[in-house]
């Protein structure tokens, strides 16, 4: 028998990492998980053996049992992923099957990350998910633990070009709050300023982007009729999402609109060309963003929060040209923020310029 008060958790250093690789790779059904991002990397030992190998990791942006157990809304959980970790593998090695070793194993293992994460990556992390595959493992383990089972997942699975088609593997999903309040911290309207990691975010539906256009087309365009290639409600809906989202200038904006997927620019109502939607470029952005009237661009950004928000009653986009500020390119600074009326918090501010 395995004597479980002789196993000791300690993080994988550095030149341990091939091994710890190797490893997972062979024997975790999975396979092995790159590090990337806030990543963390645990082995159990008995003396100088290798027991059992795990490793934490982002959690994911979307499971629908695990946002409808904390109780969040979009307008809060993009910004407060990061509280959040995911226990993305665990592996028992071959020959250390023994009775309750695995969960006094993850047990440890999950009493020392709160402390390393914060220490390592300079926020805490209160709640852990994992998912199982019921086809594979009863999830025996995290029950041992007292994880709460909260549901399945749909079991669409990630591919290139967005989700797959037909839902063949849903996963039990299991959450462990690692301290008492979690669930009541990460759905209140405003953060301890300990547990804020960053500038508040959100996160856009499909139905967000569908209807956002609509509450800025009745403000009059700006800009001569020759010339226009995209709707001024479509220019400002991608612009309002990117900042809501995070983006912090011009060029992230522009970035960001980029990078959405031709379903996402069609709901944004997006020019239609050479049999793609295609989103308005940089320069476009900036130009309507300095022309369009504010108080117009307020009101309308009010109504869609009227309809969405919960916490604010209204949301402003707020702009300021800076006098004297002049950049390297002899452009004026121009800020803008989104913010809220009620509880004075600034989800995002970018960087702008404006053309002397």
């Amino acid at each position: 028998m395995l004597n479980l008060t002789q196993l000791h958790i300690h993080n994988v250093r550095r030149h341990e990492e091939r091994r710890f690789q190797e490893l997972m790779q062979q024997h975790h059904y999975l396979g092995a998980l790159p590090k990337i991002s806030e990543t963390l990397w645990y082995v159990a030992t008995f003396g100088d053996q290798w027991v059992a190998l795990l490793s934490f990791s982002a959690p994911a942006l979307k499971c629908s049992p695990r946002d409808r157990w904390i109780g969040w809304d979009f307008r809060h959980q993009y910004d407060r992923l990061k509280l959040l970790t995911n226990n993305s593998r665990f592996l028992i090695l071959p020959n250390w099957h023994f009775p309750n070793a695995a969960s006094r194993i993850l047990s440890s293992c999950r009493k020392k990350l709160q402390a390393d994460w914060e220490t390592v990556f300079g926020h805490p992390v209160v709640l852990l998910e994992t998912f199982v595959d019921p086809q594979r493992f009863r999830g025996t383990i995290y029950k041992a633990d007292n994880w709460i089972y909260v549901g399945k997942t749909k079991g669409f699975h990630r591919t290139r070009r967005g989700y797959s088609a037909t839902a063949d593997s849903p996963k039990m999903v299991f959450v462990k709050p690692l301290i008492s309040n979690a669930q009541a911290l990460l759905s209140r309207p405003v953060l301890k300023p300990h547990y804020r990691t960053g500038g508040p975010k959100i996160m856009l539906s499909a139905q967000h982007m569908k209807f956002l256009p609509d509450f800025f087309a009745a403000i009059p365009d700006p800009r001569r009729a020759q010339g226009r290639r995209h709707r001024l409600s479509t220019v400002l809906a991608i612009a309002t999402a990117a900042t809501l989202c995070g983006m912090r200038g011009y060029l992230a904006i522009s970035d960001w609109a980029e990078s959405l997927t031709q379903k996402a620019r069609e709901r944004f109502g997006c020019r239609y060309e050479n049999r793609r939607y295609v989103v308005p470029s940089m320069s476009i952005i900036r130009n309507v963003l300095i022309r369009v009237e504010p108080v117009q661009l307020d009101n309308a950004l009010q109504s869609w929060n009227q309809l969405y928000g919960q916490q604010d009653e209204s949301l402003a986009i707020d702009g300021k040209t800076m006098c004297n500020a002049i950049d390297e390119q002899g452009y004026q600074t121009h800020i803008m923020s989104a913010v809220g009326h009620q509880t004075k918090i600034c989800y995002t501010q970018k960087k702008s310029v404006l053309s002397l």
